[in-house]
């Protein structure tokens, strides 16, 4: 099953399920959201593999009047986001794969969440280049994303703890078996490789500004 067509048969499901498949949900999106920090109000924003919108509703909690972009390849997760910004002129839809998204224009933030661990390593540098290119002079980059370990041991250890909070959680059985379904699609790299990718890519500062376990929140700034 491709990474497309998991993701439109979890559409209607996925934003009641992510408290319980992100044990750290309120963190993971909070720091993301208080590093956000733009000098404009209406700032234009590129939300690549931005899947139902979960992301960018809560960007507009903070900026209410930035222009947003949206992308992701999955058209029934598209229909969730449609729905929840049907009223917001400032928002624009594009069913398309964001590994391909090309624009003319730059913009002031680029941010992603639980979609780039789905590349292979040479397509997260390619798009990690592409995103550098896409943002303004001193333009930020947010990645709420899973990460491998530093090593094997740590990959068993944050898979072993993530499964232990989510049977824990209050997800019926078939929707565990289906998460841990969706999980063999993953392609993890560590945070470790990824910030050389990022400092490779141009970015003048990066870091990983949270982490827990498999959870991680990385920052550019170009």
């Amino acid at each position: 099953m491709t990474v497309e067509s998991q993701f439109n048969s979890i559409a209607q499901l996925y934003d009641r399920q992510r408290p319980s498949l992100i044990p750290c949900f309120s963190d993971f999106y909070g720091v993301a959201i208080d590093n956000l920090n733009l000098s404009i109000l209406s700032p234009h924003i590129l939300d690549l593999g931005a899947g139902t919108g979960l992301f960018s509703e809560f960007v507009l909690q903070k900026f209410p009047d930035a222009k947003i972009t949206l992308v992701d390849i999955s058209e029934k997760m598209l229909d969730i986001a449609r729905k929840r910004f049907l009223s917001n002129k400032n928002i624009s839809i594009i069913q398309s794969d964001f590994t391909t998204f090309k624009d003319e224009k730059q913009y002031d933030a680029v941010i992603s969440s639980l979609a780039i661990h789905h590349l292979e390593d040479k397509a997260k540098v390619e798009l990690y280049n592409t995103i550098f290119t896409l943002l303004k002079p001193n333009g930020i980059f947010i990645n709420a994303e899973q990460i491998a370990g530093e090593s094997d041991y740590f990959s068993r250890l944050y898979d072993q703890k993530w499964r232990q909070k989510v049977e824990a959680s209050d997800l019926s059985k078939d929707e565990i078996a289906a998460s841990y379904e969706r999980i063999k699609l993953d392609k993890r790299t560590p945070v470790s490789t990824q910030i050389k990718w990022l400092r490779d890519s141009g970015f003048k500062e990066v870091d990983c500004l949270y982490k827990y376990y498999d959870f991680a929140v990385l920052y550019c700034k170009k």
